[in-house]
C-alpha cells in the first residue's frame, strides 16, 4: 500500500502529525484510524464472502484480483492450453533485428545468406544509394517524412 515512501517521507509525515494534532490526541487518532481500517477490511470480506456464496459452487475458484485486466491477461497468457509459450519461445526478436539492420546497411547475414543462396532470384538492394538527379527532374516526394 505505502511501497512507494520512503524513509524520508515517512518522518516528515510523522512530524506533520505531531505538529497538528499534538502529542496528546495523537495516539488517539492513530488507534481510530487503524479501527475504521480494521472495520472496512472487515466488511470488504464479508461483502466477498457473501458474492462467493451467492455465485455458487461452479465459482469457487474465483479470485476477485482476477478482475483487474492485467491479472487477467496475464492468468489467460500463462495458461499453456493456447500454446503461447512455445510461440513466444519461437521469436528472436535480437536475431530479427540483427537481419533487419544488415539488410538496410547492406550487408548480408548468416542467416539471409543461407536463405538467399537457394532462392532462384536475386539479393534486393536496400541501401537508398541515389544518382544525380537531372537538371530539369524534381526530387522524390515522401509523404511520410513531412
Amino acid at each position: 500500500m505505502f511501497n512507494d515512501i520512503g524513509p524520508l517521507e515517512l518522518v516528515t509525515l510523522v512530524v506533520l502529525a505531531v505538529l497538528v494534532f499534538g502529542p496528546e490526541k495523537l495516539p488517539k487518532m492513530i488507534q481510530d484510524v487503524t479501527r475504521t481500517i480494521r472495520k472496512i477490511r472487515e466488511f470488504s470480506e464479508s461483502a466477498k464472502a457473501d458474492i462467493r456464496e451467492e455465485l455458487g459452487p461452479e465459482f469457487k475458484d474465483f479470485e476477485f484480483e482476477d478482475l483487474n485486466p492485467k491479472t487477467f491477461i496475464r492468468k489467460q497468457l500463462d495458461n499453456d492450453e493456447l500454446g503461447l509459450k512455445e510461440i513466444r519461445n519461437g521469436f528472436d526478436l535480437k536475431k530479427e533485428m540483427a537481419e533487419v539492420t544488415d539488410a538496410v546497411h547492406g550487408r548480408e547475414s548468416e542467416s539471409s545468406s543461407s536463405a538467399s543462396s537457394g532462392s532462384a532470384g536475386g539479393s534486393v538492394d536496400m541501401t537508398k544509394k541515389r544518382e544525380k538527379l537531372d537538371p530539369d527532374e524534381r526530387p522524390p516526394y515522401d509523404a511520410d517524412a513531412t
